[in-house]
């Protein structure tokens, strides 16, 4: 079995960073178009800023997790775009909502049933804490960065549960075989979390 080795560091190539950035304009320029079709009456350049602070704290730290811990374990990791899943998340956009497959990490190297139940569940393990931590400074902040923090906490709270779903190709199938305790802990939390962001 492949040991951690936490000295390898994190390695990116051209093409993943490429991808990386291509992804975050297209989810933003949808979820600004969203807020726009849902009555937001900020200026523009807000609600793309908001959209990109958002899109990086959900969508970006998600894929990441899996990245930093399938490299940690010694395997090859990098992030691939959908352009097909960009587009449809563009186009779904100018009916006032965000359904996206924008992309995923993909992984090579000696990978046992453990180590990918742990890669897996390092995404949404993620928004998880993300998005308790940005539900709290909502409560605790006010105005525009009060609801920045709310809209943090609710796609994070999405992403965490739509991912712990237990089919392929979701992580949520992967920790399931790994580790049915921890999946359904991770799925209580999850659910209670977006429970809580959205009826509170």
């Amino acid at each position: 079995m492949r040991s951690i080795n936490p000295t390898m560091g994190v390695r990116y190539s051209r093409i993943e960073l490429r991808d990386i950035a291509l992804s975050v304009m297209v989810l933003s320029v949808a979820f600004a178009i969203m807020f726009v079709r849902n009555g937001s009456n900020l200026e523009i350049w807000e609600l793309l800023a908001i959209s990109a602070v958002v899109v990086c704290a959900s969508f970006v730290v998600h894929e990441l997790g899996h990245k930093f811990t399938a490299q940690r374990y010694g395997a090859w990791a990098e992030y691939r775009m959908f352009p097909t899943g960009l587009m449809i998340a563009l186009l779904l956009s100018f009916a006032g909502v965000i359904f996206a497959a924008p992309g995923a990490v993909y992984i090579s190297g000696r990978i046992d049933t453990k180590m990918n139940g742990k890669i897996s569940a390092a995404g949404p393990a993620v928004n998880i804490v993300l998005g308790i931590t940005a539900f709290a400074l909502s409560l605790t902040t006010t105005g525009i960065i009060s609801s920045v923090f709310g809209i943090m906490a609710s796609i994070n709270a999405f992403f965490a549960i739509f991912n712990m779903i237990p089919i392929m190709p979701f992580d949520g199938s992967k920790i399931y075989r790994w580790n049915v305790p921890v999946y359904l802990i991770m799925l209580t939390v999850s659910a209670v979390l977006l429970a809580v962001v959205w009826f509170l």
